[in-house]
């Protein structure tokens, strides 16, 4: 798709290939179709497709097909509710419209998402954490299996919050997916917004053979992990925001917990590719007794041509 995307020449993309090389050319805007054809993630088609249509010379449509809510990928809900808002900070314009949603290993999901090309960049400041206001997400099931497991996963994660988070309402709803649902699959997201505006999540999926308390319990722990060391990011946004802070105009600087080996890679990838320049600190919080880092970068500027 990104070869697409992009005019360019491709070779080497074959499954079992252990080298790529891609020679991009133009970036053309319109309409462009990925389809994985199994339970691959469509979020992570739109992770490697979204920087390069920002710079298109008009606005894109991209129609992307497999799996909505996948192991080892951000759910579509983590990506529409959690990394939308926040990649918006840096004067990016999309929206998301899920089609159908697929799971695993059919797939079957389809998402459409538009997106509005810019001129550059803005950088990003993301340094003050504030309170927890307000938690929320979904509990679903899908195709066959029963509405049971839906309120057993949103009650075993609301009473896993409710030991640490007291005094909070935690709005998790049991969701039974009818017609907008290919295949059969069971999951939770849970999202927690703070008063200044950072957005957090932990999520689960279900597997055979295992309780839905314990998927409940175990996005409910993910959650928890991610608000406790008092960073404005948490760990799996940590590493999609590199690219954007890269090609910003300017100096980006985001509060985080530990830095993860992801954000570590793609830190030495965008260094390579662009001027940007990273930087790691830690801090010292009297909040919090956990350490947390400022990643800033001094991003390359990358301007839009045909704007």
């Amino acid at each position: 798709m990104v070869s697409d995307l992009c005019s360019g020449s491709l070779q080497g993309a074959t499954i079992g290939s252990t080298d790529i090389s891609l020679t991009p050319g133009k970036i053309r805007s319109g309409n462009h179709v990925a389809d994985t054809q199994t339970a691959g993630s469509v979020c992570l088609l739109l992770q490697v497709a979204l920087p390069c249509a920002l710079f298109a010379d008009a606005s894109s449509q991209l129609s992307l097909k497999g799996g909505t809510n996948a192991e080892m990928a951000p759910q579509i809900d983590y990506t529409v509710t959690v990394f939308k808002p926040i990649v918006e900070k840096f004067g990016i314009h999309f929206d998301c419209d899920i089609r159908m949603r697929g799971y695993y290993p059919k797939g079957g999901g389809e998402v459409v998402v538009r997106v509005n090309p810019v001129k550059e960049l803005q950088p990003v400041t993301m340094t003050e954490r504030g309170n927890i206001t307000k938690i929320y997400g979904r509990a679903f099931v899908a195709g066959v299996l029963p509405f049971k497991l839906a309120k057993d996963m949103s009650a075993a994660a609301v009473r896993s919050i409710r030991k640490e988070i007291k005094e909070l309402y935690i709005n998790i709803q049991p969701l039974q997916e009818k017609d907008k649902a290919c295949g059969n699959g069971n999951g939770i997201i849970i999202i927690a917004e703070s008063s200044t505006g950072c957005v957090f999540a932990g999520s689960a999926l279900g597997k055979k053979g295992v309780y839905a308390d314990k998927i409940g319990i175990e996005a409910a722990e993910m959650l928890l992990r991610n608000i406790r060391h008092n960073g404005c990011v948490d760990e799996f946004l940590q590493d999609q925001l590199i690219i954007f802070m890269a090609l910003a105009k300017g100096r980006s600087r985001i509060r985080t917990g530990a830095v993860t080996l992801h954000t570590q890679t793609a830190i030495h990838i965008a260094e390579q590719l662009t001027q940007a320049k990273f930087t790691i600190t830690k801090c010292d919080d009297e909040l919090s007794s956990s350490v947390t880092f400022i990643i800033e970068c001094e991003g390359s500027g990358a301007a839009n041509p045909t704007l």
